[in-house]
C-alpha cells in the first residue's frame, strides 16, 4: 500500500540516499537540492506553500515527492496545486509504485489541503517519456505551452 510520509528527522537521512537511475539524473534535481530549495521558499516570502513528502510502500521508503500551493499574484488567474519534484529510487521502479504515489498524491490534492484550487500543473521534459505517459494515463493534458527550460506543461482538472 503507497503512502504519503512527511519527512521528519527520522526519515530525513533515508530520504537523501533515494537515487535515480544515471540517465534519469538530467530530468530530476537531487533531494538535497529541493530540500535546500524548500529551506530558502520557507525562510523568504513565497508565494506557494511547499508540500514534500517521502514516498512509502509497506512501511519501506521508494521515493519522494514535492508538491506545493501556489498562491496568485495576479488577479486574473487562480491559485493552483504544483507537482514539481517526483521520483522513485532506481531500486523500487517498474513495480507500479510511480502510478500509485502520483494517485495518491492526487487524492490528497482534491481535499485542497493548503485553499481552493481547480488544477494540478506539472512539468517535465519532452526526452522523458516514461514521465510523459504516466501523466497522460492519469488525466494530464498537455497545454502546448513550454516553460523557459524547454519542459511540456501539463494540467489536471480536480
Amino acid at each position: 500500500m503507497i503512502e504519503l510520509r512527511k519527512i521528519t528527522f527520522d526519515n530525513f537521512s533515508e530520504c537523501l540516499d533515494l537515487r535515480v537511475e544515471e540517465e534519469q539524473g538530467r530530468f530530476v534535481a537531487s533531494i538535497i537540492y529541493t530540500l535546500a530549495e524548500l529551506y530558502v521558499v520557507i525562510t523568504n516570502k513565497s508565494s506557494f506553500i511547499p508540500m514534500p513528502y517521502a514516498i512509502y510502500c509497506n512501511d519501506k521508503m521508494v521515493g519522494f515527492i514535492a508538491m506545493s500551493y501556489v498562491i496568485s499574484e495576479s488577479e486574473d488567474s487562480e491559485n493552483y496545486y504544483d507537482i514539481y519534484r517526483f521520483m522513485i529510487d532506481k531500486r523500487y521502479q517498474r513495480k507500479g509504485y510511480g502510478k500509485k504515489a502520483i494517485e495518491k498524491s492526487i487524492e490528497l490534492l482534491r481535499t485542497l489541503p493548503h485553499g481552493k484550487a481547480s488544477e494540478v500543473v506539472i512539468l517535465y521534459s519532452p526526452e522523458n517519456k516514461a514521465a510523459r505517459k504516466l501523466y497522460s494515463s492519469l488525466g494530464f493534458v498537455e497545454t502546448g505551452e513550454l516553460d523557459e527550460d524547454g519542459d511540456i506543461l501539463a494540467k489536471l482538472i480536480l
